[in-house]
């Protein structure tokens, strides 16, 4: 299949129909935005995303869109469903959006004479798949799944600032399938895109489904557990949580990734899936209490963090926080440790100062007029009595002391990613992170 269809054009699906096009495919891409739409057809790429327009550049011969999901659906032979599906009030995932679009898909398919296949990538509960996505297509279509069109399930495993290169040299590639045929064309597919030929898991769609949210819950929970070990480390005269992550990440069985401790963890992905697992394991009358004590973890570690920043700042002082989106390489602050820490400092009565290279936008409507928003780092550090690196940006490796109040005498600077080389900040000031213990 040469004709794919992307369905959803933000911070993923935009990168997937760049990068399907960019190695051959005819793609056309939907969305309900115009203004994604209308970027796309002008060739600029409608989110912020590391080599996003370089894969736009790289595939415009191909690649057009349009606000009507029927036609794009018509136009192809397979469809790659990115739409959101909101956290519900329980933890579960609302399936409304990826619901609307099996009318206009399921309308798409009743008309066609050969075979298509749709991709359901959109994160969804276990069961969701079988139960309420497969039947709305068939109901509008007419049409049998596994006989006269395919379904997969394939999440995606891929890290806002990184989608290009995830999607690239996936670790692997997740399919839930109807049937082998549907499992067949979509492996073909990630086959023409990949760089390096990906290990494929194929399965049926309870099973993907289930794997999806298991992973994240998985990784959360090895981020919690090094973010306890450096609250330990803390509190322990010459441990460094670095040197034991780094040795018993040496053991095979373990592995380092994921396994920092720093912060806690933020974003779209990681909180709701953890969340979601666990709710999951509710509904069907058991319980997941590593996923709970996950969670508990790393809420309690946030306030942790907070109180050590607040006993750095003196009363009525003035605070700059470096970093706003929940990691580096995205300007998203969804569930950004560093926007409830600079709740807690205004709370507390302390000025902030903040900066992110690309989140500012996005903070300031969520914080308001409240923080004072610098327009550079050195800017955003020049009066602070303490200065916090909360996200891994690699210009905040440039921070000096004389970018510093008087020339950092007296500024406490909190490195909670040990960024900086500590001896030029103790010389002048207080140098303090996570997971060190006290001299």
């Amino acid at each position: 299949m040469s004709r794919v269809s992307v369905i959803g054009l933000g911070k993923l699906g935009a990168p997937l129909a760049a990068v399907l096009a960019a190695r051959g495919f005819t793609v056309v891409g939907a969305d309900v935005n115009p203004a994604y739409v209308e970027a796309i057809g002008a060739g600029r790429a409608p989110v912020v995303e590391p080599r996003l327009q370089e894969f736009l550049d790289a595939g415009k011969a191909r690649l057009s869109a349009t606000t009507e999901v029927e036609r794009a659906v018509a136009e192809t032979d397979a469809t790659f469903i990115i739409v959101p599906t909101p956290s519900q009030a329980d933890g579960g995932f609302a399936l409304d959006y990826v619901l609307k679009t099996a009318e206009p898909i399921g309308r798409a398919i009743a008309a066609k004479t050969g075979y298509h296949l749709v991709v359901l990538t959109s994160t969804v509960m276990p069961g969701d798949t079988d139960s309420r996505f497969r039947p709305a297509l068939e109901r509008v279509s007419g049409k049998r799944c596994g006989v006269d069109f395919g379904l997969c399930y394939n999440p995606e495993f891929i890290a806002l600032g990184n989608v290009i290169h995830d999607m690239l040299r996936p670790d692997f590639i997740l399919i839930g399938e109807s049937d082998r045929r549907a499992g067949d064309v979509l492996q073909a597919i990630y086959e023409r895109v990949c760089e390096k030929a990906p290990a494929f898991a194929r399965m049926n769609f309870v099973n993907a489904e289930l794997a999806k949210i298991s992973v994240n819950s998985f990784v959360t929970m090895r981020i919690s557990f090094a973010n306890q070990l450096a609250r330990m480390c803390d509190r322990l005269p010459g441990a460094d949580v670095d040197v034991i992550t780094g040795a018993i990440g040496l053991d095979s069985r373990i592995g380092k990734k994921y396994l920092k401790g720093a912060v806690s963890f933020g974003g779209p992905c990681f909180p709701r899936d953890n969340v979601a697992f666990a709710r999951l394991a509710a509904r069907l009358g058991t319980e997941a209490p590593m996923a709970q004590a996950t969670d508990r973890v790393n809420r309690d570690y946030l306030d942790h963090l907070g109180q050590r920043i607040l006993a750095c700042v003196p009363k009525a002082g003035r605070a700059a926080l470096l970093g706003l989106a929940y990691k580096p390489d995205t300007g998203v602050t969804e569930e950004s440790p560093s926007l409830a820490l600079a709740t807690t400092l205004l709370a507390a009565g302390v000025a902030v100062e903040a900066y992110d290279p690309l989140a500012m936008p996005e903070s300031r409507a969520k914080l308001g007029e409240t923080v004072a928003w610098a327009s550079s780092m050195a800017a955003c550090v020049a009066k602070a009595d303490a200065v916090i690196l909360l996200v891994p940006w690699a210009e905040f490796r440039q921070l000096t002391p004389a970018l510093l109040k008087n020339g950092g005498a007296g500024v406490a600077v909190f490195d909670c990613w040990r960024q900086l080389a500590p001896a030029p900040f103790q010389a002048q000031g207080r140098y303090l992170c996570p997971g060190l213990g006290p001299d």
